[in-house]
């Protein structure tokens, strides 16, 4: 019930509850200014959300958690704001490591596996580590790069460990029968529209990108 017609049947029967009345049209003038207010109410309530808050608003989540814009656009400021309050409960654990990438990109926890390079088999490292697997779409979705990703990556990770490398996973493949073509609109080539169709991977990138002030 809106609060016209809520406050039309609240008048004592004195008075004709008609839409269309005097009493009505005064009533409508007041009513249609605090559907304004709840209107505006709702949306500050809403905005209170990283994910449903725009621009300056954004600006104002960012101090509250001491994470500056720098030229990032709105998407990926959501990015850092997800991380900064993740990575302000982190202890530096694989674990931990994993929970905060998993925030910062809307991802779930088992789409992101780490490899710790102390046992690698053909070039051991202590203190260092291998992001290798995480889905390139999740980057895709918010237009950050894969350098701007491994800022956040080397920010979450505890001082003196080095992230080696990167591999960010797509979902493009050859048919596994070199005779025989396999249908699949989420793993093979793309339609005309690049409606249907699987997606390339992507590794560390050294480019011109702007760095982000994490």
């Amino acid at each position: 019930m809106s609060f016209f017609e809520d406050m039309l049947n609240r008048l004592t029967d004195r008075y004709q509850k008609d839409p269309n009345s005097n009493i009505g049209k005064i009533i409508k003038i007041l009513t249609d200014e605090l559907e304004l207010i709840k209107e505006t109410f709702d949306r500050i309530e809403e905005w209170r959300d990283v994910d449903k808050a725009e621009g300056a608003v954004l600006d104002d989540l960012g101090v509250n958690v001491g994470q500056p814009r720098g030229v990032a656009t709105d998407e990926i400021y959501r990015v850092l704001l997800r991380s900064k309050v993740a990575r302000n409960f982190s202890d530096g654990t694989i674990d931990t490591i994993i929970r905060v990438i998993s925030l910062a990109v809307n991802a779930d926890p088992k789409e992101i596996r780490i490899k710790e390079l102390y046992n690698d088999p053909e070039n051991p490292e202590p203190a260092a580590i291998g992001l290798i697997q995480i889905p390139l779409r999740r980057l895709n979705e918010v237009g950050m790069s894969p350098k701007q990703f491994a800022q956040i990556v080397k920010k979450t990770v505890a001082a003196g460990v080095r992230v080696a490398s990167i591999e960010l996973t797509g979902t493009f493949s050859f048919s596994s029968q070199p005779t025989t073509p396999e249908y699949s609109d989420t793993e093979g080539f793309s339609d005309i529209n690049q409606v249907i169709g699987g997606y390339l991977g992507a590794a560390f990138a050294d480019s011109n990108d702007s760095n982000l002030p994490v």
